[in-house]
């Protein structure tokens, strides 16, 4: 009996590790895709840096480190000329919280902030709903209303001041038309300047509010108008289930952008009241008390330490409005999860 010879083939030299002692001679592909992703990081990490570091130093240098500074001022008294020596501790912030004068600035502030939203909201909605129905003529409307927003406050304070005096142009146009009992001395009296500034006011910021109201007005889809109409909806109706909801998260960033602006009014106020009128008027703010009590008398020390207590007003109140009011906002936007 023969035995048939088994053919011989090539076959490729086995892999195994014995010659290594079981370690691979090529790095796994996990290691590979790890080095890559490290490389890729890094890289990432540079971009943001080339990009946000001459914007961080900005802020640093003209934001936080003034702040830093203006605390510790605001522990001596100090009266704007040389090293400050006379270290006082908290007698300044103490001063502050007592001062009537203070409080009264606060006060106004407080009035200004929510007064502000009360009139500027509703009527900037309301205007904005007017002209995103294309009506004839609106785009000259639209810079109409923008128009004050963009003129300097020195100019608006300047003209108001002169148009509200007891013999400006107001007075004398309520004489010309038959109401010249209205008459009054519209900067002077305590019981209305506060109105005559939020008139101001108004007038002046309003133009912003309507054209971010339409911008905002712009991103809603018109299909949901369209089926709501032939559902039989009607026009408010739609306006107020539809349009407003949408509308909420610019109705949120404008109020926000509101209340900060009013806790920090200073031009308006200083220029036509003046730092020292405006606190027996009704109208000083938090800012003006600053000028009048740390630049105008020299107590730079005491200025520093009222800066730092509108700063802190400030950040509480932009931490609070931020966790309650612009959470459901911010969460989607930054971390891609809606907040609950």
């Amino acid at each position: 009996m023969s035995v048939s010879a088994t053919p011989v083939t090539d076959r490729p030299a086995p892999t195994s590790d014995t010659a290594t002692g079981g370690a691979s001679l090529q790095a796994p592909p996990g290691s590979a895709r790890r080095r890559a992703t490290k490389r890729e990081g890094t890289r990432r990490r540079i971009e943001i840096g080339l990009l946000v570091g001459p914007a961080l130093v900005v802020f640093l240098g003209f934001v936080i480190f003034p702040v830093v500074m203006a605390a510790y001022y605001g522990f001596f008294s100090w009266q704007g000329f040389g090293a400050p020596v006379d270290f006082v501790g908290f007698r300044n912030y103490l001063t502050i919280i007592q001062d009537p004068t203070f409080v009264d600035a606060l006060r106004h502030n407080a009035i200004i902030v929510v007064l502000s939203l009360v009139l500027q909201g509703p009527a900037a909605i309301l205007l904005a709903l007017l002209l995103n129905r294309g009506l004839r003529g609106q785009s000259l409307i639209r810079v109409l209303i923008f128009i004050p927003y963009v003129i300097s406050e020195v100019v608006v304070g300047t003209g108001w001041s002169l148009m509200l005096q007891g013999n400006g142009a107001v007075n004398g146009l309520l004489e010309k038309i038959g109401l010249g009992s209205l008459a009054t001395d519209w900067l002077a009296d305590p019981s209305i300047a506060i109105w005559t500034l939020l008139a101001i006011i108004t007038w002046k910021y309003i133009g912003f509010a309507v054209i971010l109201f339409l911008a905002g007005l712009q991103g809603i889809p018109s299909e949901l108008s369209e089926a709501a109409a032939i559902d039989g909806a009607g026009y408010w109706s739609i306006q107020r289930h539809i349009t407003l909801p949408l509308l909420a998260p610019t109705l949120r960033i404008w109020a926000f952008l509101s209340i900060i602006g009013s806790l920090q009014l200073f031009d308006l106020v200083y220029i036509i009241w003046g730092q020292y009128i405006a606190a027996t008027a009704g109208t000083s703010t938090m800012a003006t008390y600053m000028v009048a009590n740390g630049r105008t008398s020299g107590s730079y020390g005491y200025g520093n330490a009222v800066a730092v207590v509108l700063f802190l007003i400030s950040l509480v109140v932009a931490l609070v409005y931020q966790r309650f009011v612009l959470r459901r906002d911010t969460a989607g936007a930054l971390t891609g999860k809606v907040a609950k």
